[in-house]
């Protein structure tokens, strides 16, 4: 049985002053254990759905739902909330507050008021993990952009949350500081949090990803194992989100009728470009 972590029935949220709504009807389930992805064009509601998940928002009519259990939204409930549901903005430094590295990881542990040894044994070991021993004094505004995205992440996963929420974690990042991203995400994953990215790299997805959700309108309208996602080309074509290259390239004359032999041939090359 599929055990779900966080749940969204016919979520509606409208901004204030806004005319139209950002959810509008919304139900998602995201399941435990999972690398998940979320796409969509700009304005579907990807950002809205996560700051429901964290609990910064409140629906206007619907219900979230964590391990089964309704969200309430007093102080300490939320408190417990972003223990375990980790957010990941796509600017860091709207997550940056301290002045130095080590400062800025142990913020969130300080407000928890846990024991300050304690709080000093994970903030060390959250720099051995990111990597980030020898920047540990160093003013955050002196890091690089890559950097930041490391810290950010650190300053979410010293809180050990079940669930991590990533909103474009590659977005204006090399390829270098992408590689290292994704292997962090890698470590992070392998450890037993579940994952769910915002991007519009399509060939991210389709190479990291276990399920995707598409979004459009502020509503769900597909989702699945990347394989079943993928080969709805009508579908993401009228979205305007279109394919990963790979599927370009093989799939290039919508032919897949061409042979058990070929097809099977498409299949391996296909899963040689799967993950990291």
């Amino acid at each position: 049985m599929q055990e779900w972590l966080l749940e969204f029935e016919q979520i509606h949220y409208t901004y204030p002053g806004a005319q139209q709504s950002a959810l509008n009807g919304l139900t998602l389930r995201i399941p435990a254990h999972k690398r998940c992805a979320l796409i969509g064009q700009n304005g579907c509601g990807k950002t809205t759905l996560f700051l429901l998940a964290n609990g910064l928002y409140k629906p206007n009519k619907g219900s979230v739902y964590w391990q089964g259990k309704s969200l309430k939204y007093d102080r300490n409930s939320l408190m417990k909330l972003r223990q375990k549901v980790g957010l990941i903005f796509q600017d860091p430094e709207q997550q940056l507050v301290a002045s130095t590295v080590e400062e800025d990881i142990s913020y969130g542990l300080c407000n928890l008021g846990l024991p300050e040894v304690e709080i000093q044994q994970r903030v060390e070991q959250a720099l051995v993990e990111f990597g980030l021993t020898e920047l540990a004094q160093r003013p955050v505004h002196h890091l690089s952009l890559g950097q930041k995205k490391r810290v950010s992440i650190a300053d979410v996963m010293v809180l050990r949350p079940e669930l991590l929420l990533l909103d474009e974690p590659t977005a204006y990042l090399d390829k270098l500081h992408t590689r290292n991203l994704m292997a962090t995400l890698k470590k992070i994953h392998a450890a037993g949090t579940t994952i769910l990215m915002a991007t519009h790299d399509l060939d991210l997805v389709y190479r990291w990803a276990d399920w995707i959700f598409v979004m459009d309108k502020g509503r769900l309208v597909l989702e699945g194992k990347p394989q079943d996602v993928f080969t709805q080309r009508d579908i993401l074509e009228e979205l305007q989100l279109g394919v990963p290259l790979i599927y370009e390239m093989l799939f290039a004359d919508g032919v897949a009728e061409e042979g058990p032999v070929l097809e099977r041939l498409r299949q391996r090359i296909l899963n040689l470009f799967r993950y990291f």
